[in-house]
């Protein structure tokens, strides 16, 4: 009888969490396909809710204090027990190292709770992966060295696009091997990645689960636009942060003709709300929006299936933070959703112009308008975008696709610790 798969520590920022289903998704159709896992994140929930598919994972969940103050005498036993690990004093150099390039209490944090982590850790565990390159890397890289383990990564936007070519350079010369949601993000890796001379760095887009979304049992709406009493249903989904481009939707959704009927939904959080709903009411936009919040994956569906066109005015922050292929793009799709959205590489993977959506140029407040006038008023045209958007989500990004490289790479890691 074959011996059972090691267990993998996966290191999160943070568990469960709204906004990240993709790394659920993973981790349940991970253990289905026999890849036993442990989850280690770096914080505690912060969101009031919770989706469906968090109660049907069943690795266990240990929580790293996420500051020293949390729990000092945690932190003072982590390192007693770490020091003692044969690779400790090459982590601490690195750490150090890296804590004169960016001396940030952040940085100090990582190395705290690597130490409990690397004291921690169950004896059968060969093997961390993080989900997220830079805070989450960070901790996986420095206790994956004090305990002479392998390492491995998924990159997704932000972690990518706001890390310093310096830190992305050197943790991709330490670890095993890493994958990308996107290819210009997978690209981006592998160039930097010049002194292995290989690509460490794979292409595996999340997919959805397409289980979860079955095929809308409804007809394409005929709305056009034209009636007061049937105003065509707009809906957008994400936080309110920068990259996402909601003012830009706003300012947009108020210069569309006065005689166009529409409504928007928008469901999500995030530090911004305020502010937009305020943006919303000097626009005299107030009474067409309904601001909805947080929702579980349950009440996405229902309210897509509910929906005529999705919208999101994608952005590249100030800081470089940008989207990859936002997972809503995706759940939009398998609805028979249209998109208008924003001409980003990431996106551009997935939505592609007057085939399977509407493309603007990031930023183009004009264009976004007319992009949204122009579907708005052709309900044939937004059904022809919506079928085959599902078409492209069933033949290229079906998540079990994705999964069985996952599942493979993860044995093949399971055999080299064997």
């Amino acid at each position: 009888m074959p011996e059972p798969a090691k267990a993998i520590a996966f290191v999160l920022k943070g568990y469960p969490r709204l906004s990240e289903t993709f790394i659920a998704q993973e981790i349940l159709a991970l253990e289905r396909c026999g890849v036993p896992i442990v989850i280690y994140s770096l914080r505690h929930p912060t969101d009031a809710k919770a989706h469906p598919i968090h109660g049907e994972i069943s690795a266990p969940v240990l929580y790293l204090p996420e500051y020293v103050r949390d729990d000092p005498m945690r932190v003072l036993r982590g390192w007693r027990g770490a020091r003692r690990l044969p690779g400790y004093a090459g982590a601490l150099r690195i750490w150090l190292r890296d804590l004169r390039r960016d001396p940030t209490p952040n940085r100090a944090r990582r190395f705290a709770q690597a130490l409990v982590l690397a004291n921690e850790m169950a004896v059968g565990l060969r093997h961390l992966h993080a989900h997220f390159l830079h805070t989450p890397g960070s901790v996986a890289r420095y206790a994956a060295i004090m305990r002479g383990h392998d390492w491995s990564f998924s990159a997704h936007a932000k972690d990518i696009w706001t890390t310093p070519a310096w830190e992305l350079r050197e943790k991709l010369a330490d670890c095993a091997w890493g994958v990308s949601c996107t290819a210009a993000g997978t690209d981006y890796l592998n160039g930097l990645n010049t002194a292995s001379g290989r690509s460490k760095v794979a292409l595996v887009y999340h997919g959805l689960d397409l289980s979860r979304f079955p095929a809308p049992a409804r007809n394409p709406s005929r709305r056009d636009g034209c009636a007061a009493d049937a105003a065509v249903r707009l809906i957008s989904i994400g936080r309110a942060v920068t990259k996402k481009g909601f003012d830009i939707l706003l300012r947009a959704l108020a210069l569309l003709p006065a005689e166009l009927h529409w409504r928007l939904q928008h469901l999500g959080g995030g530090p911004e709300l305020a502010t937009l709903k305020a943006l919303a009411d000097s626009l005299g936009l107030k009474g067409r929006i309904s601001w909805d919040g947080p929702a579980d994956q349950a009440a996405v569906l229902d309210a897509l299936s509910r929906s005529d066109l999705f919208v999101l005015a994608c952005r590249v922050a100030p800081d470089g933070d940008r989207d990859g292929i936002p997972n809503v793009l995706m759940e939009a799709a398998s609805q028979e959703l249209a998109c208008v959205t924003a001409a980003l590489p990431g996106i551009s993977e997935f939505v592609i112009q007057d085939e399977t959506g509407l493309l603007c140029p990031p930023e183009d407040i004009r264009a976004f308008a007319d992009a949204l006038a122009q579907l708005i008023r052709d309900p044939m045209r937004r059904a022809h975008l919506g079928r085959q958007g599902r078409e492209r989500l069933h033949s290229r990004f079906q998540m079990q696709h994705m999964i069985d490289r996952l599942a493979e790479r993860f044995s093949q890691t399971d055999s080299k610790a064997a």
